[in-house]
């Protein structure tokens, strides 16, 4: 699969958010294009001008990383970032398993037993795991009535990305709707370098590109970053307002998953929260929405 487009766009992208100013080079007065020029960028990198307009008309293919480390630094790239470019070159060599093709397959990872036992016995919070593509895996119970908008999407697996910019609900769901976007899109794009012949994460970026004119604008930014741990608000259905701490961590012996728990802060109104879902969810899987609690109507 070519990727130059990928790496080209990448580049030029990195290559305008840095100033010369930044770079510690004489900002100049008739400059016509933003953040440095290519000749800047080869000299930054020890690499002749030739050589960097190789680069980024997106050749990348036997580039040493040597020199894609120099790249780096002259573009400030962070180590997500770093990585990223590794990826794409090493998707263009052919040498490295996380480029290799990927069939398509709709079929869900087989899981092993322990892991859902895992998710199970986080009664507190949600515990859920997806995949670079932000597929729902897995979850415990409590997750499945957390994200119920999701699953009850009719599109399987549930897919966290396409309720973030196709789902009405979203909007409501995420109060802070933009910041989720740009993270949404930065773990798509993040696993789109690393795993670039995914046919499935290919039909789903094509699709939100198609339909979502905020996705498309966003992917176009080529912005990637690692999401680990932060703090989330949203607005449930069933409970109201919730602010909550997450953190992730990759499934070691499934690469390319990761597992993910939502947590409150003990005595807060958001714990709170939880613990009426957990017990709605609990005694009520079957009822009808007219019997659920109206605390966040």
């Amino acid at each position: 699969m070519d990727n130059r487009d990928e790496v080209r766009e990448f580049l030029t992208s990195r290559r305008a958010k840095i100033t010369p100013q930044q770079a510690g080079l004489p900002a100049g007065t008739r400059r016509r294009v933003p953040g440095l020029r290519r000749s800047e960028v080869a000299t930054l990198a020890d690499v002749s001008v030739d050589y960097y307009g190789k680069l980024e008309r997106g050749n990348l293919a036997g580039v040493s990383p040597a020199i894609l480390e120099s790249v780096a630094r002259a573009l400030q790239l962070d180590e997500v970032e770093r990585a990223h470019l590794l990826h794409l070159a090493q998707a263009q060599e052919g040498s490295d398993t996380l480029a290799r093709p990927r069939s398509r397959s709709s079929r869900r990872p087989t899981l092993p037993k322990s892991l859902q036992w895992t998710l199970d016995a986080v009664t507190a919070g949600p515990a859920f795991v997806t995949n670079g593509r932000l597929d729902l895996i897995a979850a415990n119970q409590l997750a499945r009535a957390f994200f119920a908008d999701i699953y009850d999407s009719d599109t399987q697996p549930p897919n966290m990305a396409r309720f973030q910019f196709l789902a009405p609900t979203a909007r409501r769901f995420y109060p802070d709707w933009d910041l989720i976007a740009d993270m949404t899109v930065d773990v798509l794009r993040t696993e789109a370098g690393r795993n670039p012949h995914d046919k499935d994460l290919h039909d789903l970026v094509g699709e939100l590109s198609t339909r979502s004119d905020a996705f498309r604008t966003r992917w176009g930014s080529h912005n990637v970053r690692r999401h680990g741990t932060g703090v989330k608000r949203f607005h449930h259905p069933v409970v109201g307002d919730l602010t909550l701490a997450w953190h992730g961590s990759a499934v070691d012996d499934e690469p390319g998953l990761t597992l993910l728990i939502y947590t409150a802060e003990p005595g807060s109104p958001s714990e709170e929260a939880l613990r009426l879902l957990a017990s709605w969810t609990a005694s009520h899987d079957d009822a009808a929405p007219a019997d659920r609690p109206q605390r966040g109507s």
